[in-house]
């Protein structure tokens, strides 16, 4: 497919703003319903729903789905890690704060420029690309050592599920570049992860022993409704739609926003505290978030 612009129009910019406010509060949305909802069926609940929405536009677009493609595999690994993700985040959420967690979550893009660095061939990191991991290293370093002055181990454990759902959700993309999946449709590939996942976190949510109660208030209906239909289906189609015709690079530099969003919404909504270190750590990664996506760091 040819990629009809080569920059960024206002229509990309307003849509990459509203997508980073929406993965930016996620965190803050899933914490707070967590109160009522337990961890793991909240993210099962949100997969399986969103897996059903993402085939219905599919069949409304006919977007090819039954093809012998070569993606079965890694599309079924796409999905265990996917789940696996998302069950570290959702747990992880309930022993640290959203704001932590959105710092900690979106080290990604250092995961997976690292990564590729690593294992996929012509995929080097450049100079700037470098100092933009670095910045992400020192940021998380930041955000632990702000636990070393009154030590929880709870909200250590916290902290260290979200860089491990981070390593998780780079884990994914490699697979996914390195796989069969880069060659089919990312709707398809989207499929793959939410088909899978949810009913993998619907059954760890069952023989772990969780509460599988839904209280039936406005909130949790409204917050289950958020993230499934806004955030986990119409979101990442909307990222998808995007992709294809704007440049990826361009596009993914705007993803600094989330942990900001993320951070101010912990703050305002949550009232967590929002410390001098947890403020650098933010500054930390989001420079380096967008270094490591900025087209000159790929030139």
């Amino acid at each position: 497919m040819t990629m009809p612009h080569s920059r960024l129009d206002g229509l990309a910019i307003g849509l990459m703003t509203i997508l980073c406010l929406s993965w930016g509060i996620q965190q803050v949305v899933i914490k707070e319903t967590a109160a009522f909802v337990s961890p793991l069926l909240q993210a099962g609940l949100r997969s399986a729903g969103a897996a059903l929405l993402v085939l219905l536009w599919m069949a409304w677009r006919r977007i090819p789905l039954w093809r012998r493609d070569g993606s079965l595999w890694p599309g079924l690994a796409a999905g265990l890690l996917f789940g696996t993700e998302f069950g570290l985040l959702f747990y992880g959420l309930t022993l640290t704060t959203a704001s932590r967690a959105a710092i900690l979550l979106y080290t990604a893009p250092f995961w997976v420029a690292l990564g590729s660095h690593l294992l996929i061939p012509g995929e080097r990191i450049g100079r700037l690309q470098w100092i933009g991991l670095l910045l992400a290293f020192l940021g998380v370093v930041l955000t632990f050592a702000g636990r070393l002055q009154a030590p929880q181990p709870d909200e250590m454990l916290g902290d260290a599920l979200m860089v491990a759902a981070a390593i998780l959700w780079a884990a994914t993309t490699l697979l996914i570049k390195g796989s069969k999946l880069r060659l089919v449709s990312p709707y398809k590939t989207l499929l793959y992860q939410l088909a899978v996942s949810g009913p993998m976190l619907l059954l760890a949510a069952l023989f772990s022993g969780e509460s599988l109660a839904i209280p039936a208030t406005a909130f949790v209906i409204g917050s289950l409704a958020f993230q499934t239909v806004a955030v986990a289906a119409v979101s990442y189609l909307a990222w998808f739609w995007m992709m294809m015709r704007y440049p990826v690079s361009r596009l993914s530099a705007f993803s600094f926003l989330t942990p900001v969003f993320g951070v101010a919404g912990g703050a305002l909504y949550l009232s967590e505290p929002v410390s001098p270190a947890l403020l650098g750590a933010l500054a930390l990664v989001a420079f380096g978030i967008w270094l490591v996506n900025s087209p000159q760091a790929r030139s």
